[in-house]
This record gives structure tokens, sequence and C-alpha cells, in this order.
């Protein structure tokens, strides 16, 4: 008897179909080479490749970048064997508009009961003069909050493709790779007392807390130095040591957890308005950079605008346990929406992020890089990205062209 073929599985693997395909193995007395299929075919078996993933396309370009995304997923899961429950939710000023509020409860249980959750983007301008309760970007902060994701992974990575693309010289922009590790749910943000009030002599003043606390410091520094060790071995940590007593202290605990627990890691400090000038004169010192909420917020743009475009990068937002939050890091550009102009790649690379990540699925994850890159080797560019001599394409036909070096590269695979 021939060896057995992974082709000729169902899928997708049920619990039934693996426990069948076991018993037949069984009573077979199979042997030779047929042993060693069944062996491999067995511990293809042992994983369910089945994922519950909530979507969330949120406001403006969200939607149709959302869409480009699913069906690169779909196509390469495909492929791969893999299966997606998705379920679509509400979320920012879409809910706003259809429930009232900016995080909707279904929304949040939709996503706690999620392997992971895919967000698009949020907010615009016609949400701009709600009470602070009420604005988009409260639901955003709502789910981060309720989904516990207070390590946010943002890289910034110049690609070959695009380095033409920055805004700085070639020569400081090539071989640019970053990730900025940023504090999610603490800070600022999520500091009280916080709100508005009003003086002695009648004046309406406002007021927020920055304060961390030194478990809230701790878990991020081990997120980080874990991430350094798996690239350059590099960390810089960022603050404003010399006027925050919150900086003093997150300082004292990132030097501890590094002396402590990652002697191998090399670790620097540095302040927050040093580090923005340093990201434009000589991004290329640095490896990975973690910091608090505002810092991030602020710093990872400053990275993403290396590549030439807020439009390619890509987030992921971990907790402790449960499902990850991975999010292209632009906005929703509420100017463009329903243009056809918007760029999708973030998204689908967030997707990817979710993959690798959130899933395990490494392979897949890889697959859909390979079709980004191969994209722009090509020379496709969405508005955002155009030089003199690229072909200039829409969000959908950008989607389509993925769909198709999907589809090459798998032929190239089979051939081979």
């Amino acid at each position: 008897m021939a060896s057995l073929s992974c082709a000729l599985l169902p899928s997708p693997i049920t619990t039934t179909t693996r426990r069948n395909f076991a018993t037949s193995v069984r009573r077979s007395g199979a042997s030779g080479s047929l042993k060693c299929s069944v062996v491999r075919v067995t511990a293809a078996l042992e994983k369910e490749r089945s994922y519950k993933v909530t979507l969330l396309p949120g406001d403006g370009i969200g939607p149709e970048i959302m869409r480009v995304a699913v069906d690169v997923m779909q196509a390469v899961g495909r492929r791969e064997g893999i299966t997606f429950d998705f379920t679509e939710k509400l979320v920012g000023g879409a809910a706003l508009d259809a429930l009232g509020v900016p995080l909707p409860d279904d929304t949040l249980a939709s996503c706690l009961e999620s392997n992971a959750v895919l967000l698009a983007a949020i907010g615009g301008y016609k949400w701009d003069s709600n009470p602070p309760h009420l604005k988009p970007e409260t639901g955003l902060l709502g789910l981060r909050a309720g989904l516990g994701v207070f390590a946010n992974l943002r890289p910034a990575v110049v690609l070959p493709q695009l380095v033409d693309a920055s805004t700085l010289k070639r020569e400081v922009a090539e071989g640019v790779d970053i990730m900025v590790v940023r504090e999610l749910i603490g800070g600022i943000y999520f500091g009280k007392p916080r709100g508005f009030d009003v003086n002695e002599t009648g004046d309406r003043f406002a007021f927020n807390t920055m304060v961390y606390s030194t478990p809230e410091i701790d878990r991020i520094a081990r997120v980080a130095f874990e991430t350094a060790r798996k690239r350059q071995g590099r960390l810089c940590s960022v603050d404003k040591a010399n006027v925050l007593q919150v900086s003093q202290l997150w300082r004292e605990r990132v030097t501890a957890i590094g002396k402590e627990e990652y002697p191998d890691v090399e670790l620097s400090h540095m302040y927050v308005d040093n580090a923005a000038m340093q990201l434009v004169r000589n991004p290329k010192q640095f490896d990975t950079i973690v910091t608090g909420n505002l810092f991030g917020d602020i710093l990872s743009d400053i990275s993403s605008m290396l590549s030439g475009s807020i439009g390619m990068l890509p987030s992921s937002s971990m907790s402790e346990s449960g499902p990850g939050l991975f999010e292209p890091i632009h906005g929703s550009a509420p100017d463009i929406a329903g243009t056809d102009k918007a760029n999708p790649l973030a998204q689908v690379l967030s997707a990817a992020m979710m993959l690798r990540y959130g899933l395990g699925e490494v392979k897949a994850a890889e697959i859909i890089e390979s079709a980004v890159s191969s994209t722009l080797d090509k020379g496709y560019r969405t508005g955002d990205l155009m030089s003199a001599g690229k072909t200039l394409v829409g969000c959908t036909q950008m989607g389509e062209i993925l769909l198709d070096a999907l589809e090459a590269s798998s032929t190239v695979t089979l051939s081979h």
C-alpha cells in the first residue's frame, strides 16, 4: 500500500476524525513507509486548527481594509488547513451611531470568548465634539482594559522596497528595525483622579494623573527584556526620570529587573525628549525600546514614519492570559474613507501578527508576509507609498494582487 497523503484527510480536522484515524492505524498493522507517514499525519492531527476571531472593522477606512485582511486570512487558511470562525462586532463611532455607546457589552463579551481579536480603526471628525464618555477612543481604551492587554508591541521596520519612501535620507533609514514595547493599560491614560474643576479664582482647569505601580512596571519590563533577548539583545528604557517621580520608580524597577533576571541583555536609559530626537537623527542605534503609555504612544508614531508611511505598520497587544488584540497603528482616515484609496497592508500584516503571536500559526504568518513582500517587489503601491516608476493601485486591487501572490506561491510550492 502507498504511503498516506494528508490531502486524503477531511478538512477541517475534527476530534472524531482524529479518533477514527488513530483507530484505523492501530488496526491496520502498518509498517515501513506507511508507518512513517502515519507518524507524520498523526502529529499533524494533534493540533486543532480552528480559531474564533472577533473582527472589529470600526470606522472610516476600517471596513475596507478589514475586508482585504479577511480575504487574505481565508486564502492562507485554505492553503494551510486552518479554519476561522469570524464574528463581526461594533466598536467606536460605529457603535455610538448604532447603539449609543463606544464599547457595547456584547462586543467585549465576544472578544473575551475569542482566540484573538482583529481591530481595524476607530474615530473620526464626526464625533470630535462628543463628551469624553461618548468618544470612540473611550471604546478603544475600554477594550484594552477589558482584555487586559498591557503589552503593546509595535515594530518599525524599513523594508528594502520602501527605503526611498522614507522622509529620511537613505543612509539614515536603510536597515532600521526597531521594536517599541509600550505599556498599554496604565499611566496617565488610565490614572485617577482625573477630570475638570474650578479653582478658587473661578478659573476652570483640567487634570490627569500619571501613576505606575511596581507590579505594572515589572511585568512590562519582563516582556521587553524577553523581546530584546530574541532580537539583538539590546533594550533602551525611555522615561523622564529627571523630572517625574513616576519615571524615577520606572527606571529603578527596570534596572533591578535587568540586573536580577536578564544580565545577558544590554540595558540603557534615555529621556523621552532625547529619544524622540535620536529616533530621527540615528534610528539604527535602537533595537528594542520599552516605555510607558503616553511616551510609547508618541514614540511609536515617530518610529512608524521612519518607514515612509504609517499605513505599513501593524501592532500586537498581549495580556497575561486571554486573547490578544491586533491592529494597524494608523487611524481611521475619514477623509479617504469610501474612496478605495486606503492602504490595507498594515491591516494584513496585523493579521499576520495575530497568526504568529496570538494563534501560534507561524508558517501562515510567514506566507502572508512573503506575499506582501512579493507584491511590493513587483512595484505595486497605494497612494501613500507611491513614487516614480511604480504602479498605483487602490485598496481593493491591492487585496486582489495579494491573493494572486498567495496563489502563485502555493503553485510554486506544489510544483516542487
